[in-house]
């Protein structure tokens, strides 16, 4: 299996989908955008494309062009029906790539807050649980892509989780977090969390570790039925 993350900056890597990587003996390929060499391979060789998060918007493609050429791979891949997951800016960047608007969300949502599973989901789409504490680090929102099925919301932030076919997920939340990636957030990107009503203190946000868990356990059933 040939797994090609597409990584935006250092400290938001894979999390624990690490584990589930190394218990199928998948082989594991970053192209990593704040690298001066990065480079993006033909999507057709992937078996599954994982878009990370970060700090900048989808929109920034004049400070970072790169994220033009990082649209038009995702939006190739998809086409040709190779699995794709989104988190956080991953799901923005799919939405954007596929013609969609991105744009500031009402609130920041930053924090530890409940997702629930949206009503009339239909039959095949992936479900999600009824609801579950998860993660947030976002200042922005997507419209939903053209034939795109919304999966979960929050009370902070409608579009949490879609779904496009059988084979695109987007989630706006952050189920792989692990304790590491949260430390390395707040010494990052402190300067987000401006007081609000969905921005959590720092010692908030450094939950007990098994906080982590029921989103760990979703994003192993993410990658699960992506490749089913």
């Amino acid at each position: 299996m040939h797994v090609q993350v597409l990584q935006h900056v250092s400290f938001e890597g894979v999390g624990s989908m690490a584990e589930w990587f190394q218990a199928r003996g998948a082989a594991v390929h970053y192209t990593r955008f704040f690298e001066a060499d990065a480079r993006l391979p033909d999507p057709a060789s992937c078996d599954l494309i994982v878009a990370m998060g970060g700090p900048m918007s989808v929109n920034d493609e004049a400070e970072l062009p790169w994220l033009i050429e990082e649209k038009a791979f995702l939006r190739q891949a998809i086409e040709q029906g190779i699995p794709v997951l989104g988190i956080c800016l991953g799901a923005q960047l799919i939405a954007s790539a596929l013609g969609a608007r991105v744009q500031p969300n009402a609130q920041a949502e930053i924090g530890w807050f409940p997702v629930w599973r949206a009503e009339s989901v239909g039959e095949g789409y992936f479900v999600c649980p009824d609801r579950v504490e998860l993660l947030h680090w976002h200042g922005e929102t997507f419209d939903l892509p053209e034939g795109a099925r919304l999966l979960a919301s929050s009370e902070a932030c409608r579009h949490q989780a879609f779904q496009l076919g059988q084979r695109v997920i987007g989630l706006q939340c952050h189920p792989e977090m692990t304790p590491v990636i949260v430390t390395d957030l707040l010494a990052e990107c402190a300067n987000e969390l401006q007081p609000g009503p969905w921005v959590q203190t720092p010692a908030q946000l450094a939950a007990e570790p098994r906080t982590y868990l029921p989103g760990n356990v979703l994003m192993a059933r993410v990658l699960d039925y992506l490749l089913d």
